[in-house]
């Protein structure tokens, strides 16, 4: 496929105009300002469009889909333990697997062409993603507040056993990372366990770091004072590559850790506001030099994937914590979205638009009301686009979605099956 007299977001996050893009096989081939002399097939006339990198959600848990809208204005420790938890205990395979779907389609419309995503029903989930074409970082979320032995543990065989199977399912679109919950749902010794276990794997750890200031105060009290980022840097649990979800309680130590250990940061600010968990001090962040990506968390606490929206409060939010506009560049932010979530999924060769990188790649609508006029194209991406520009989405060379067509799955039938199992849930109750 070969995209004509395009604008684009170029791997220095710089706008480069009528421009030439050719895909061959699943990756860039050809980027130019000059028509290319071989021929690419399909030809798409990107007269006032925009290809840019498609967006790595770096955290996620798909399968809430069902939840969305069932529990609101509720603290993070109520909302789960009221009513997401007793929800989660009536799910079976088949509802796991149509609420993938769906937010495998909800993904593509905004422009996600990856989610790194921790959940159960593994199987289930990764038969849902593999159909829609996109990616994932999956991972088997382990729990063990009881402290049982980690070897007799079910979930831990299951972990064990989604690494052996689907660590590189096709053709790496489906890579697994092991998962500790968090700090308050395990005893020590299992984090220890699992810890050991992903480092002698060569996998990554993908968990929940003080998301609220009762955890991180209330892990100071289980663990002689330390912070979970203390607590789990003790244990070695970022002695791999990591993606530490959320981050908002943390001081100066802990981001000194984050930056030793090369722990990612994903951040999601709309589901950290809607719980009213706090603000992620991303500005300190990047000072630091550590990676910052950008997450949604599931839509029960956000409530859509509208990655655009979620880019423009991840700005905001880093510009009011520290009272200051000049914080949270465009490029910054753009970086954050797409480069830096794709680099915290270990996917090196994917996240820009470069000659030998993965086509994982959206078109942006800017002949659209809300992105006219253009005094600059990034400023409009990061504060004046909607997830509703996005008007194609390429996974590894591949269209998934086009001007309001799902080419990959049959999108009125998910929609049903999704909701015919969220009415047989509740009817459960």
């Amino acid at each position: 496929m070969l995209f004509k007299n395009i604008s684009i977001l170029d791997e220095n996050f710089e706008i480069k105009e009528d421009m030439y893009v050719g895909i061959k096989g699943n990756k860039i081939n050809y980027v130019s300002s000059e028509a290319p002399i071989l021929s690419f097939g399909d030809l798409y006339d990107g007269k006032n469009k925009l290809l840019m990198p498609g967006f790595y959600n770096a955290h996620g848990h798909s399968p809430m889909s069902l939840m969305r809208g069932y529990s609101e204005n509720l603290s993070l420790q109520n909302w789960l333990t009221k009513k997401i938890f007793p929800f989660e205990e009536k799910l079976y395979r088949k509802a796991v697997y149509w609420a993938t779907q769906l937010t495998m389609a909800e993904s593509m419309r905004y422009g996600i062409v990856s989610t790194t995503d921790m959940y159960y029903f593994i199987d289930d989930m990764v038969r849902a993603i593999v159909k829609s074409g996109e990616k994932c970082n999956i991972s088997r979320a382990l729990v063990n507040p009881s402290g049982a032995n980690p070897d007799g543990l079910e979930c831990v065989k299951e972990m064990k056993e989604t690494a052996l199977t689907y660590h590189g399912f096709k053709n790496d679109k489906i890579l697994v990372d092991n998962s500790i919950h968090a700090e308050y749902t395990s005893d020590e010794r299992t984090v220890r366990y699992i810890a050991e276990y992903t480092k002698e794997m060569g996998l990554g750890m993908h968990v929940h770091v003080s998301e609220t200031e009762l955890e991180t105060e209330e892990c100071k009290q289980r663990h002689g004072g330390k912070t979970p980022i203390e607590y789990f840097a003790e244990v070695g649990l970022f002695d791999t590559r990591t993606t530490a979800a959320h981050c908002i309680w943390i001081n100066d130590n802990d981001r000194d850790i984050l930056k030793e250990k090369n722990v990612n940061v994903a951040s999601n600010p709309i589901s950290n506001l809607k719980l009213a968990s706090g603000i992620c001090n991303v500005p300190k962040l990047y000072e630091k030099g550590i990676n910052v990506a950008i997450g949604t968390d599931s839509v029960a606490s956000n409530n859509n994937l509208d990655f655009f929206e979620e880019i423009k409060t991840f700005a905001l939010l880093g510009k009011i914590k520290n009272n200051d506009p000049s914080l949270m560049t465009p490029k910054q932010v753009l970086h954050s979205a797409t480069r830096s979530g794709a680099l915290s999924q270990g996917r090196e060769d994917c996240g820009l638009i470069k000659e030998g990188f993965k086509a994982d790649m959206i078109v942006v609508d800017l002949n659209v009301p809300n992105m006219q006029p253009i005094h600059n194209t990034i400023n409009n991406l990061v504060y004046s686009a909607s997830g509703k520009d996005v008007c194609l989405t390429m996974v590894d060379g591949r269209v998934l979605y086009k001007d309001g067509e799902y080419l990959t799955i049959d999108v009125e039938s998910v929609m049903y099956e999704t909701n015919y199992a969220k009415n047989k849930i509740l009817g459960m109750f």
